[in-house]
């Protein structure tokens, strides 16, 4: 999802712009930033926001604003807590803009869609789950990297849609026929790339991983 600075009305790019600027400075400040503080960990965020960087820069699409990417959102969200997550993916697609991949105007909602929507989405599931699903390896596996995953592209995927159909963008029928379906396939990629990082980041580094506890997930404590 890559909205152009003219694909809708400027009304909808300033409301954006209302709300993702409190959010971001929010984010910023209930940040773990000492978390950070340790290299290693450091560096897997700020390797993790250049590599998103350039998959997000990996887009494809046939009309203004219907371009199709991965996410990695759940990859943050389960590594870093959903606020250090909104800040790296905010980063990526500032990144994407940079290298000419959108306009400035329409970051903020460009930014709400892809790193709202999906942070948001990964972290009630992995809320859901931690509440109502045994605490297994499997669960945590398969519910938050798979799943979670998953459900954060086809959330973004929905949230686009409506606001294109809405904003008179598109016709809701070509919405439902032309795009939507196809973050089904999106969804499914996503799913498996989300999941295979976190497997190996639990199996060899699970020190790395913000919301992942050996006394919980292994001992069932």
């Amino acid at each position: 999802m890559n909205l152009p600075d003219t694909l809708l009305g400027e009304g909808w790019y300033w409301a954006a712009w209302a709300v993702w600027l409190p959010l971001f400075l929010r984010s910023l400040r209930r940040a773990p930033w000492s978390c950070l503080k340790e290299s290693s960990r450091f560096n897997l965020w700020l390797g993790t926001v250049v590599v998103l960087t350039l998959i997000w820069s990996l887009q494809a699409g046939i009309k203004p604003g219907l371009s199709l990417h991965l996410l990695g959102a759940s990859i943050l969200v389960l590594s870093f807590g959903p606020p250090l997550a909104f800040i790296g993916l905010s980063l990526v697609l500032a990144g994407v803009t940079v290298n000419g991949g959108g306009g400035w105007f329409g970051f903020a909602a460009n930014s709400l869609l892809t790193a709202g929507v999906a942070v948001f989405l990964a972290q009630a599931i992995f809320r859901l789950a931690d509440r109502f699903l045994p605490r297994q390896l499997f669960v945590y596996l398969f519910v938050n990297g798979f799943f979670g995953a998953a459900l954060a592209v086809l959330g973004v995927g929905a949230a686009s849609s409506l606001l294109l159909a809405v904003a008179g963008a598109y016709p809701a029928a070509y919405l439902l026929e032309e795009y939507l379906p196809y973050y089904l396939l999106l969804g499914f990629s996503e799913a498996w790339l989300s999941g295979m990082v976190m497997t190996l980041l639990v199996v060899y580094f699970p020190g790395w991983v913000a919301t992942f506890d050996d006394s919980r997930y292994l001992a069932g404590k």
